[in-house]
């Protein structure tokens, strides 16, 4: 019993609790299991000496200072009937088996009084992802062997303990990784034909690190079947049981036990780890090196829980109007560009995704699969308990990178890579052992609290012990779920074209004049083929076909409450507006701000696109196939474009929709919100809502958009709707008949559209950020050097009472279509804010009368008065915080009557 006490100990057991753990348990590796779940935490050490290794002999990755899940029993995790997981579980003494995370285990009727039917034993388990734990990992330098393969020699490394435990925060994951390791690395094998004989095992056997996957399969085919030296039978050398000689062949002889699998699937995914890393850390080197050479995005190493723009500062180069924006808002059309090394780095990188993407192939292979072709091996019936443990810390880690990844379009152009990426995913969830991995939130390192160095003996090498917090971050199948929403979006698109194509009809002249016009706003290009639009729609349904397979498997191996419980987390797919979006949204006097702010900023992540219907219903006597007309500026020309399939811009617009339907930016302080027609989503209506810090804040703005013929070799068309029926001019930039002034838009000199590369995000963003500024005054070029003079200030006050009228009161009594429920619901949840915010303006008003085309300097003959009276802007501020009172009480304020002009 003392080696199997030692064995605990070196896991980081207490002598006390390693006794009182075999005790109750006679195999070691349930005994760990238990100690590690704290089920023996109440056990405190006793008087008898256990001799100690040194901190270099102990298991690398044991949890020592292993931190509970907070709150456990509030979310229903700690129900000890329903999981298995209270510490009462031991004082059950039929209890012979402990149920782990992947269990099937369902509670009878008898348990927690409900029947076993309705029961969801995963309740309050996978989807949580407020764990955190703390685990001490060790590093150390490893030792270098020559390795004999035939007859060549290979200098390796070999994994040590750490490497081979590293990034591992489960308790009972570190048991198994710490016994197999010491298994197939120390000791010897013994012959099982009971001759007698022993076999000794060294590390360079099954842990040697060698240059690719390949030579280490050839070097464990080499190793793995053995005949004994004495009776000459064969054997597993990785398990020590008996092989047939249909089993020594080279193709099984590595399928032959679960040991194998977990050794070649352990070594295989820190290859895959270690590939991935190296060509990351090349990309920085090069980004370093060459900052101006083909810049691309990047997927984010971090997800985004509302899905805001990413984008790099000096990506983009801001228009040279107004003041310095905060945000990336466009390329520089007008400066040009070195792209002679954008070729060479599309190349390198293809070169390295195929590098991945074959080095993933080749690892899959091993993969527990019933479904393999000749059928599944033994190993594939009961996989090794460390595989599981490989999956979640080494290929989570890689597939979450990849999927976090923003851009669809880069994906598609990275296919390999990415294809291989969703054969992994569905061939895991498709094993009843491994596929709830696909809905546990994955556990990522979040901070290194401490390190240590210490030397493992007075010659020996130098060890570093860190102390690391892991905490959970979101699931591979809610990872999936964001590429999903943007594979639909791009689907949308491409087969909004298709379908344009099959119902056309004879053009007129007019329409082929207006399809051939690109009216000045790019060069003409040849029509392209439909080869890409092919590529781009069969890497969407792939996409959205591994994510149904996922589903399916987990709901014939988890059951349907499983999934039910996934589909609640996933983030929701944008659909048809139904007008009620922020009814569900309560918030009460008694909510923080915090927690206001918080209900706000999920709304409208949950809103900010969605198709819905912009078509005018047609008079009872219009003919069933005419042109429906639309509820938008251009309803003309997007009437002339019915029907037209222009294979180029219905490629650039499902690349739009993809990036728009999970990166406009939301937040308490400005968001922007898109309502795309259902049937054509050429046609966009937006509405941002003013930044804090401008005297836009909280007003509500419209723009209609229309992705015209030529798009996006040209940029789109936007007119500016909220001018108070064309009497208002808000901005320089934003005259009173509708006209956007920014180079972006062809509207204004300097960095213009770039052809293919500049994005209708990018105009939001200009418009959010560059013409709704904190001092629009100096958006006019010859006002630029007047910051914080007197006309300056007299600008953003005129502004100030133009918002509260229109952009505030009239939109709230009046809601634009399609954004009633988005503006009513943003007023509402903001009414404090709001409230705070107006009497601010009031106090800070200087009481010139409203003056309709925005203070320009010729039309400055007002004269200040006393207060803010006569000019009506406390009449509109005490209305207008009359209804946000209203708003927030619950009451209905649809029959409001109409502002006055």
């Amino acid at each position: 019993m003392e080696r199997e006490v030692q064995q605990l100990v070196d896991m980081g057991a207490t002598p006390a609790q390693a006794r009182a753990a075999l005790k109750k348990y006679n195999d070691v590796m349930q005994a760990a299991e238990r100690i590690f779940d704290g089920a023996f935490d109440h056990i405190t050490d006793d008087s008898e000496d256990v001799e100690m290794k040194s901190v270099s002999e102990r298991a690398p990755s044991t949890s020592i200072t292993r931190t509970a899940t907070p709150d456990d029993d509030e979310d229903g995790a700690g129900d000890d009937d329903e999981d298995g997981y209270g510490d009462d579980a031991e004082e059950d003494d039929d209890e012979n088996e402990y149920m782990d995370y992947d269990s099937d285990y369902e509670p009878t009727k008898g348990d927690s009084g409900q029947g076993a039917s309705t029961a969801d034993p995963y309740a309050g388990i996978f989807f949580s992802k407020d764990r955190r734990e703390e685990v001490i990992e060790v590093e150390e330098d490893p030792d270098v062997v020559t390795v004999s393969l035939g007859k060549e020699k290979e200098k390796v490394k070999l994994m040590t303990q750490g490497q081979w435990m590293k990034g591992c925060p489960e308790g009972g994951e570190q048991g198994f990784l710490f016994s197999q390791y010491h298994e197939l690395s120390e000791g010897r094998c013994p012959c099982p034909h009971g001759c007698g004989a022993t076999v000794p095992r060294q590390k360079q056997d099954f842990f040697a690190l060698f240059s690719d996957f390949s030579t280490y399969i050839m070097h464990l085919r080499k190793i793995a079947p053995r005949k004994c030296a004495t009776c000459r039978k064969p054997f597993c050398f990785a398990c020590g049981e008996p092989m047939s000689e249909a089993d020594q062949k080279d193709s099984e002889c590595l399928f032959h036990c679960p040991n194998l699998q977990g050794v070649i699937l352990g070594v295989g995914l820190a290859m895959v780890e270690e590939t991935y890393l190296d060509e990351r850390l090349e990309k920085v080197d090069d980004k370093i090196a060459k900052p101006a050479a083909g810049r691309r995005r990047k997927a984010a190493d971090t997800p985004s829980p509302h899905g805001s723009a990413s984008m790099d500062d000096d990506d983009f180069v801001v228009p040279g109007i107004g003041k310095k924006a905060k945000l990336g808002t466009g390329y520089a059309g007008d400066v040009r560009e070195d792209h002679s090394g954008q070729i060479e780095a599309l190349a390198a990188q293809k070169l390295k995704d195929e590098k991945l993407a074959n080095l993933l192939k080749s690892v899959r292979m091993y993969l527990p699969n019933l479904n393999r072709d000749g059928g599944g091996k033994s190993c594939d019936y009961l996989p090794h308990p460390t595989t599981l443990a490989h999956l979640r810390r080494r290929f989570n880690f890689v597939s979450s990178q990849l999927l976090r990844n923003d851009s669809l379009l880069d994906m598609s152009e990275r296919s390999a890579l990415y294809f291989e990426l969703l054969e992994w995913l569905e061939t895991i969830s498709c094993h009843e052992a491994l596929a709830s991995m696909m809905a546990m939130p994955i556990m990522v390192p979040s901070s290194v609290k401490s390190v240590t160095t210490r030397k493992s003996s007075k010659s020996g090498p130098q060890i570093r012990e860190r102390t690391i917090v892991y905490e959970g971050s979101s699931g591979p199948r809610e990872l999936l779920e964001a590429i999903v929403i943007q594979a639909q979006a791009a689907m949308k698109g491409l087969e909004a074209g298709a379908k344009a194509a099959e119902g056309k009809a004879e053009m007129t002249e007019d329409q082929k004049r207006q399809t051939s016009d690109d009216k000045g706003k790019g060069k003409d290009t040849p029509k392209v083929s439909s080869e890409e639009n092919a590529k781009l729609l069969g890497f969407c349904k792939r996409i959205l076909g591994t994510a149904k397979a996922i589903d399916r498997s987990l709901r014939e191996t988890k059951g349907d409450k499983f999934v039910e419980r996934l589909h609640a987390a996933l983030p929701k797919i944008p659909g048809t507006s139904r007008g009620q979006e922020g009814a569900d949204v309560i918030v009460g006097a008694k909510d923080s701000d915090e927690d206001v702010e918080k209900a706000y900023v999920d709304w409208a992540g949950r809103v900010r696109f969605e198709y819905c219907d912009l078509t005018i219903p047609p008079a009872q006597d219009a003919p069933e196939d005419e042109t429906p007309h639309y509820k938008f500026f251009y309803n003309t020309e997007a009437r002339m474009l019915a029907n037209s399939d222009i294979p180029r811009r219905s490629l650039a617009i499902a690349k739009e929709l993809a990036v728009l339907t999970t990166n406009l930016p939301v937040a308490w302080n400005s968001s922007i919100f898109l309502r795309v027609d259902e049937t054509r989503v050429d046609v966009i209506k937006a509405l941002i809502t003013g930044p804090e810090g401008t005297p836009y804040y909280n007003g509500c703005y419209l723009f209609d958009i229309f992705l015209g013929p030529s798009y996006n070799q040209s940029p789109p068309s936007v007119k500016y709707m909220t001018t108070n029926g064309g009497k208002y001019r808000f901005n320089p930039n934003l005259y009173a008949d509708g006209k956007v002034c920014l180079s972006l838009l062809g509207t204004w000199s300097g960095p213009g559209w770039v052809a293919g590369r500049s994005t209708l995000l990018q105009v939001l963003i200009s418009i959010q950020s560059m013409i709704l500024c904190d001092e629009p005054y100096l958006n006019e070029p010859a006002w630029a050097s007047c910051a914080g003079t007197a006309q300056s200030k007299a600008y953003s006050a005129n502004v100030r009472r133009m918002v509260v009228r229109t952009a505030m009161l009239n939109n709230l009594k009046n809601p634009v279509e399609p954004f009633e429920d988005v503006i009513r619901t943003h007023f509402r949840l903001k009414a404090r804010s709001i409230t705070k915010q107006l009497d601010e303006w009031l106090e800070e008003d200087d009481g010139r009368g409203l003056n309709s085309d925005g203070g320009m300097p010729h039309s400055h003959g007002g004269t200040p008065r006393a207060s803010s009276s006569g000019n009506g802007f406390r009449e509109d501020v005490e209305e207008l915080k009359s209804l946000l009172a209203r708003l927030a009480a619950g009451e209905d304020i649809s029959e409001a009557s109409s502002s006055r002009s």
